[in-house]
């Protein structure tokens, strides 16, 4: 399964909206420096999913505030 996801580091607030067909925005509070903010995503999205961190991988967009996110179940 595929879905994209836009990242709003820095941010206030930790938190996913869903807005359906595999787009999601996710506020995080980590910077993104040194693989902290991919880090937290995926932390953040496995919560959210209901899956372990090492089913999300990141195939695009690692430096990117758009990410294309591969859920392997």
């Amino acid at each position: 399964m595929i879905i994209h996801v836009k990242v709003k580091p820095n941010s206030s607030k930790r938190e996913v909206e869903s807005f359906g067909g595999g787009r999601y925005l996710v506020y995080l509070k980590s910077a993104p420096e040194n693989d902290k903010a991919n880090i937290e995503l995926i932390n953040v999205l496995s919560k959210e999913l209901g899956v372990p961190p090492k089913s999300l991988h990141i195939n695009f967009g690692r430096t990117s505030d758009e990410k294309v996110i591969e859920i392997k179940f």
